[in-house]
């Protein structure tokens, strides 16, 4: 199968590159520049989608998205943020206990219910225990036994995921760091504010305000860097959209749910982004 690496075409700029985990920081400034940037709209070239290892290549990262706007139907202010949402729904985005950061329960009303955690009917020649990603319909199957999947809401590139075929979990990595390039450093040196020198450079320790969420998977072909990621966020309301060029988003109670289903090595199967 032919792969197709979009983020490889000339004059695209790297924008993304790994580290390790750390602890996140607390000074006003970096909150303000993390908020900023979680504000700013899909417009700009800032990224969203980075890595948890320290490597030489960087790769494409999804622009942070622009909220719902205020016409959108907006979560009901109450003590029991999912009133209204079946009671399997508000449990599984419920807030998540035990992490080291804060992972508060998702805001249901900001999420279409098709792009939903949902066990369904899923025909396939692939073996349990495969995830196959369908950017064209903002999903990802983890593959279980007896003609079953775990199928998940994903958002996705706006020009698709970039390539399609088989590729492996190399590693996984909980609360990734985030270390942006030079080139986009370069372009909003404001951005160092909510950086520190980590083991793997300048960067932005994993936690709760770090765009890449509680958890990221890291797809390889054979000894090559994909490039390509699987990884929570922070903006559930992206979910189910194409919101930029970068890696595969979920939800963060969803990329928790399929980090602990998943095992080093795991194949990756992504299908077209597009019909032919």
């Amino acid at each position: 199968m032919k792969q197709t690496f979009e983020h490889d075409a000339p004059g695209r700029g790297a924008e993304c590159v790994d580290g390790r985990g750390g602890s996140a920081g607390s000074a006003p400034d970096r909150r303000a520049v993390v908020t900023g940037l979680f504000a700013i709209g899909a417009g700009t070239s800032l990224a969203a989608c980075a890595t948890s290892r320290p490597v030489t290549s960087a790769q494409n990262i999804p622009e942070p998205a622009v909220p719902p706007a205020a016409s959108e139907p907006q979560q009901p202010q109450a003590d029991f943020p999912q009133a209204g949402f079946p009671r399997a729904d508000a449990a599984i985005y419920g807030p998540v206990r035990g992490e080291p950061f804060p992972v508060p329960a998702v805001k249901l009303s900001e999420v279409n219910p098709a792009f939903l955690r949902k066990t369904v009917p899923y025909a396939t020649a692939e073996p349990a225990g495969t995830i196959v990603v369908d950017p064209l319909r903002h999903y990802l199957y983890f593959v279980e036994k007896g003609g079953q999947a775990v199928r998940y809401g994903v958002g996705v590139g706006g020009e698709g995921f970039g390539w399609s075929g088989v590729a492996n979990v190399h590693d996984k990595q909980e609360w990734p760091d985030w270390y942006p390039p030079k080139e986009m450093l370069a372009r909003r040196p404001d951005l160092k504010k909510a950086m520190s020198e980590l083991r793997g450079g300048l960067g932005m320790p994993g936690g709760a305000g770090n765009p890449l969420g509680a958890r990221a998977m890291y797809l390889w072909q054979g000894n090559k860097d994909t490039l390509y990621r699987i990884h929570g966020t922070n903006e559930p309301w992206t979910i189910g959209r194409s919101v930029s060029s970068g890696c595969i988003r979920m939800i963060n109670q969803d990329a928790i749910d399929l980090y602990g289903r998943t095992a080093a090595g795991t194949k990756v199967v992504v299908l077209p982004a597009r019909v032919s």
